[in-house]
């Protein structure tokens, strides 16, 4: 494993590579860190390249400063610092899979570098814009984070991400989850927030994609439904889906063997295409 550092708009972007192959980046989600992958990287490091980025703002990477001018969707300022790092490691092309907001990141950068893709993973996650309702939740999640702090919001908010099941059955593992986040700031979250209520529709990049498209979908999954996710399965002309019984929002941990299988059997495919 090896830690790398890079500086995109005068920020301090940290990420970690490992192994040899095809290249493949993982992209978290909000309130999450690279270490959220940390059973797909131990299952794929022995047969990819795998580029493992803290988003602006989460782990060993600082938040982007941005301009009251900037006229960029910030998801879309977010997928910049991706092909950067990309850029850094001479990849001319990659996989890339994205978690939640790590598969919105996935879009803005399918969009407008559709050429250094071999294939995209939306892991739990959508090409639609957030809905009125879901804007809503977001600007109430905001006022807290605001009023009580990072720290307080992330607990109450990540068991909400699991299973009741597995909640249940695997305290300790949700109690890591928290602690892992404790280190979030307010300003952090609240960027990410605008930036996945800001974000456009990207549904024709699916539609326009001429690379395979995976589609992990959490049979209970809360923050993204099921019946939202099935609504996009259609639109790319290659698609693959696994949907996860008994699963929310986290299938990397709460499913994560099955997940694993399926992604490499993704990677596998895009690699013999």
């Amino acid at each position: 494993m090896r830690e790398k550092l890079l500086t995109h708009n005068g920020s301090r972007i940290y990420y970690e590579t490992e192994g040899e192959g095809l290249p493949v980046i993982l992209i978290h989600g909000f309130g999450e860190d690279g270490t959220v992958w940390r059973y797909q990287r131990a299952f794929l490091k022995d047969h990819f390249r795998l580029i493992i980025p803290d988003l602006p703002g989460s782990g060993k990477s600082e938040l982007l400063s941005i301009s009251p001018n900037n006229d960029s969707f910030i998801i879309d300022l977010y997928a910049a610092c991706i092909k950067q790092i990309l850029d850094q490691e001479n990849i001319q092309k990659c996989t890339m899979l994205g978690h939640s907001m790590g598969g919105y990141i996935a879009l803005a950068f399918a969009q407008h570098n559709s050429d250094r893709l071999n294939g995209v993973g939306l892991v739990h996650s959508t090409a639609f814009a957030d809905s009125a309702e879901k804007k809503n939740t977001r600007k109430k999640g905001i006022a807290f984070i605001q009023r009580y702090g990072a720290g307080e919001f992330l607990k109450q908010s990540i068991p909400n991400l699991f299973a009741e099941k597995f909640t249940r059955e695997h305290p300790d593992q949700i109690e890591a989850f928290i602690a892992n986040a404790g280190n979030f700031t307010a300003p952090a979250l609240v960027q990410y927030y605008e930036a996945m209520m800001e974000r456009p529709d990207r549904t024709e990049t699916l539609k326009k994609s001429i690379n395979p498209v995976l589609f992990i979908i959490g049979e209970e999954d809360k923050s993204v439904s099921l019946q939202d996710s099935l609504k996009q399965c259609y639109l790319p002309g290659n698609t693959q889906i696994n949907i996860l019984p008994g699963v929310a929002h986290m299938g990397m941990w709460e499913r994560k063997d099955q997940t694993n299988d399926t992604v490499m059997k993704f990677l596998n495919y895009v690699s013999d295409a």
